[in-house]
């Protein structure tokens, strides 16, 4: 999952240093399903089980991509997903990403989903 990831933040970057806004969307667009996938999987490893997928949003901040994402449990608990990568455009980008449920924190690592350890 980690280095899906990292191809799809390089194409985010590339997309929006080409200036081709289709592209952009796309690219944003696989990085978001990327991390929904990912919080999915990490919330059931931790059997919390979700009402639907998380919707997320990536604003544009430069050259760090940043994404956050909302959702809710099975049993109604606000889940909120943010999530950083920086060195987006390289090869190794620095990820960071924190789950809360209900305001308790489950979750706080640089990657997520299979693969993630």
């Amino acid at each position: 999952m980690r280095r899906v990831q990292a191809v799809l933040l390089a194409a985010v970057l590339a997309a929006t240093l080409s200036g081709c806004k289709v592209m952009q969307r796309i690219s944003e667009g696989s990085y978001r399903n990327a991390v929904t996938d990912g919080v999915v999987a990490e919330l059931k490893k931790r059997d919390i089980p979700l009402k639907a997928r998380p919707s997320c949003k990536t604003p544009k901040t430069g050259d760090t991509v940043r994404v956050s994402c909302t959702a809710r449990t099975k049993a109604g608990q606000p889940v909120v997903v943010t999530g950083v990568a920086r060195d987006a455009d390289s090869a190794h980008p620095i990820e960071e990403y924190t789950v809360t449920v209900a305001g308790r924190q489950v979750l706080d690592q640089g990657c997520l989903g299979l693969g993630c350890s």
